[in-house]
């Protein structure tokens, strides 16, 4: 799992503590945004310290605030430094030190500057990169525009693991099921699903089973959100949690289900209160099976359709 991006100036100057994780989290990256060799080192040791399992650049972001800090997309033009940065850090630690990139930005869109950009990084001993098949428009759409307006092409990461045989490659962007994983991993090495993890977070229920070997039953959704009222009661031991920091990231876990919409709906009404703890979970999903309980009555009032 990837941690959100992370700058080096947070972590260095910042009064929060940006590097804290749970335990349950393991296997876990930072995601960090930097360019300046010296304090992505410093981070990646701070990093390493703290327990993460390897460390991330992102060479992907667009937003206006990720260029005019000189890190995300925009260093896609200046693969040195992004060489400079990983050599610093891998000298540091010995953690993996990954990068996640787009295959291009603006007018630099060429499969023959996205390799330039993959060699001169691989060459100062980064072997993991991660691609967002789309390019990025750093001046005239959103960071929301552009994780949907540019086109994905695919092959060209495909074509970036056949020239790069000896990389490992995965792919990211559009994946929304995991049959559409099993297409990618035809060609790469390894899948990213960032956005349907999120809106469609079961779709992870499967994935240890039939990638990983893992032989254990697969948890239904109630019993996820009964380990999750677990972890909440450890978290909100903590100055200034919530269990709404928790909810909201679970409101899409009924995604595609009878009562979906009255889950959602229940968290969001209700996990906002002041002073509301997990019994939100446990009445969220009170209420839910009571829907469901009603919708199955009724649909056995119902009379079969006729038949002539």
């Amino acid at each position: 799992m990837y941690t959100e991006m992370v700058t080096t100036g947070a972590i260095i100057f910042g009064k929060g503590d940006y590097l804290a994780f749970n335990e349950a989290e393991h296997p876990v990256a930072l995601q960090l945004g930097g360019s300046n060799p010296n304090e992505m080192a410093h981070c990646a040791v701070l990093a390493q310290q703290r327990g993460y399992d390897e460390v991330n650049i992102n060479v992907g972001c667009p937003s206006d605030r990720v260029q005019n800090g000189r890190f995300g997309a925009c260093l896609m033009a200046e693969p040195d430094t992004v060489a400079q940065c990983v050599a610093a850090m891998q000298k540091e630690v010995d953690i993996p030190v990954t990068v996640k990139s787009r295959i291009g930005i603006d007018e630099m869109d060429e499969y023959e500057d996205l390799t330039r950009f993959i060699d001169v990084v691989a060459n100062a001993g980064c072997d993991t990169f991660i691609v967002h098949a789309r390019k990025a428009w750093l001046k005239g759409l959103s960071p929301k525009e552009n994780r949907d307006v540019p086109p994905l092409i695919y092959e060209r990461v495909y074509h970036l693991k056949e020239q790069f045989p000896d990389l490992h490659i995965s792919i990211n962007g559009g994946v929304k099921t995991l049959d559409d994983t099993d297409l990618h991993l035809k060609y790469i090495d390894g899948v990213m699903i960032g956005r349907e993890v999120y809106s469609n977070p079961y779709i992870l229920a499967q994935v240890d089973g039939r990638y990983y070997g893992d032989s254990h039953a697969i948890p239904s959704r109630h019993q996820i959100v009964e380990n999750m009222i677990e972890y909440a009661k450890v978290q909100l031991q903590q100055d200034g949690a919530r269990v709404w920091h928790i909810a909201r990231h679970m409101l899409g876990l009924f995604q595609g289900q009878p009562g979906a919409r009255i889950w959602r709906r229940y968290l969001s009404q209700h996990g906002t209160q002041k002073g509301v703890g997990v019994e939100l979970l446990h009445d969220a999903l009170a209420t839910l099976d009571e829907a469901q309980h009603q919708a199955e009555l009724f649909r056995a009032s119902k009379p079969n359709d006729a038949v002539g």
